[in-house]
């Protein structure tokens, strides 16, 4: 299983598909399929009966999980869309993401 270039509450940009161009912030990973659930992107119509939560019952929108291929993180720096590597802090010796647009490290 390889590692994953993106975290939940990453802010990242849509750079293929039916959302594309748009920005959001990611609310979760799902690993197993390499899918993110990204705030306010890839919106679908579910049809939901009354139930106790929405007494009315009708069609609900919410987000559906999108490819991890089709996201990019955004620069914290610049706001634009990067690529993203790691590499080992000489201090702590941990494993680190870094912008490789702007080399800025990103929390």
């Amino acid at each position: 299983m390889s590692k994953l270039h993106i975290k939940k509450g990453d802010t990242v940009k849509v750079i293929a598909g039916n959302s594309k161009g748009q920005e959001g912030k990611v609310i979760e990973v799902i690993i197993s399929k390499s899918r993110a659930l990204v705030e306010g992107v890839n919106m679908v119509s579910k049809h939901t009966k009354p139930n106790a939560a929405s007494p009315q019952g009708g069609i609900i929108k919410k987000e559906s999980s999108i490819h991890i291929s089709n996201l990019m993180l955004v620069d914290p720096k610049s706001g634009d869309a990067t690529r993203v590597g790691r590499k080992i802090d000489d201090k702590t010796g941990k494993l680190t993401r870094y912008s490789k647009k702007s080399g800025e490290v990103i929390k």
